[in-house]
């Protein structure tokens, strides 16, 4: 995507979306252009009010309630969210850059959404998508929730949400759902940061999505029985504080699990097999 050089300041584009939002204007009263590029420019502002409220809250309302943008726009705005902003400043440690990264991960989620229901995405488009979706989420380091004074980041919320549209597509090879648990699996062994903003139930959302559209049971208890292993090699690697951050969030996640399949006779051994790692945890 080239950007426009005459796009508008945050102030400016917060008093526009703000006039729409509050039904002051419409959308088609604008430049539709300007104000989509200016969006995209500002997706990772410090300012929750315009980042979440208005520009994600506009995006939510243009893609996925309304169906206002084109296809060719939609297209165009995932290849600017895969090769320019997933992964912005992702190198740096706890910067600013997350909330760029964090909220381009919500807008990739909405043009998948939207995929699910127009289908307008090539399959070789939505398997690249989900390389890079996967290969993000293993490189994000910065996995902080809320974030006093600048709102919410939530980089792994965010990419669950992005990864339940993913794996809804009829396009993505079924295949790749063993990858897919397994990069998510990884994402719970966390020792830096105690997930204490429902990480655990959010992940958890795609992986049922996944079991639902074929993902075969033995796959999770696989990683289930695999857990606690890997709990005690990284005992070993690892201070007091960090371990017992990393055990809080395989116990937070395993419990949220054995929480969500519990009366489902469906889920049965999954169950069974969730009980025992607890057990073993």
């Amino acid at each position: 995507m080239i950007l426009d050089k005459n796009l508008l300041k945050e102030n400016e584009l917060k008093e526009i979306l703000a006039n729409i939002s509050s039904g002051n204007k419409t959308w088609q009263q604008e430049d539709q252009t300007q104000l989509v590029q200016s969006m995209m420019l500002h997706i990772g502002s410090l300012d929750s009010e315009l980042r979440d409220n208005l520009i994600y809250g506009s995006f939510y309302e243009l893609i996925r309630e309304k169906n206002l943008l084109e296809h060719s726009l939609l297209t165009e705005l995932l290849e600017e969210c895969l090769n320019n902003l997933l992964c912005k400043g992702i190198e740096e440690r706890e910067s600013d850059l997350v909330f760029t990264r964090t909220f381009t991960s919500l807008l990739i989620a909405l043009i998948l959404y939207r995929d699910n229901v127009d289908d307008f995405l090539s399959e070789h488009k939505i398997n690249e998508c989900k390389d890079r979706v996967l290969a993000y989420l293993s490189a994000e380091t910065d996995v902080r929730g809320y974030v006093p004074v600048k709102g919410w980041a939530h980089s792994v919320a965010h990419m669950a949400d992005a990864i339940d549209e993913l794996v809804k597509n009829p396009k993505l090879n079924k295949a790749s759902y063993i990858e897919v648990v397994g990069t998510l699996f990884n994402v719970i062994l966390q020792e830096n940061y105690a997930y204490i903003h429902e990480e655990d139930e959010r992940i958890l959302v795609p992986i049922f999505t996944m079991l639902e559209h074929g993902l075969e049971e033995q796959e999770i208890i696989k990683l289930l029985q695999e857990l606690p292993t890997a709990l005690k090699v990284k005992k070993e690697q690892l201070d007091v504080q960090h371990h017992r951050i990393l055990v809080f969030n395989c116990k937070s996640f395993v419990k949220s699990f054995y929480i969500k399949t519990n009366g489902k006779p469906k889920l049965a051994a999954l169950h069974k097999s969730i009980e025992a790692c607890l057990d073993e945890l």
